[in-house]
């Protein structure tokens, strides 16, 4: 079982930046691949962003790719997410997750995802 908070969420002008961080709980956090999704007002929660257990690969979609980057801490049991010349659209509760996994398969489809944390507002301005 592993439980997951996330940061840094708020408000930022168009073309601003923030970090998003995800603190896990547990001693296992290394065995888990991690995720980044978001959920903008009357839309579907989407993928953004996964990483490897050991943070050796990533993959991020193609709507946030060269803007958006994912982390991982190991020894902090942090996840992060850099997003850099922020949109408008990008604005949403954004949700970092874990999947089990003995491999270092990426995966981009949340019902593979076994935890998630409560989730963290970004917005936008214009």
């Amino acid at each position: 079982q592993v439980q997951l908070v996330e940061s840094g969420g708020g408000l930022v002008q168009a073309g601003g930046s923030l970090t998003l961080s995800c603190a896990a709980s547990g001693r296992t956090f290394s065995t888990y691949g991690m995720g980044w999704f978001r959920q903008g007002p009357g839309k579907e929660r989407e993928f953004v962003a996964a990483i490897t257990r050991t943070g050796g690969s990533t993959y991020s979609a193609d709507s946030v790719k060269g803007r958006f980057t994912i982390s991982r801490d190991n020894a902090k049991n942090t996840v992060y997410l850099q997003m850099n010349s922020l949109k408008p659209e990008d604005t949403a509760v954004y949700y970092c997750a874990a999947y089990v996994t003995h491999t270092m398969a990426l995966v981009t489809a949340p019902h593979r995802y076994d935890y998630w944390g409560q989730g963290t507002q970004v917005t936008v301005s214009s």
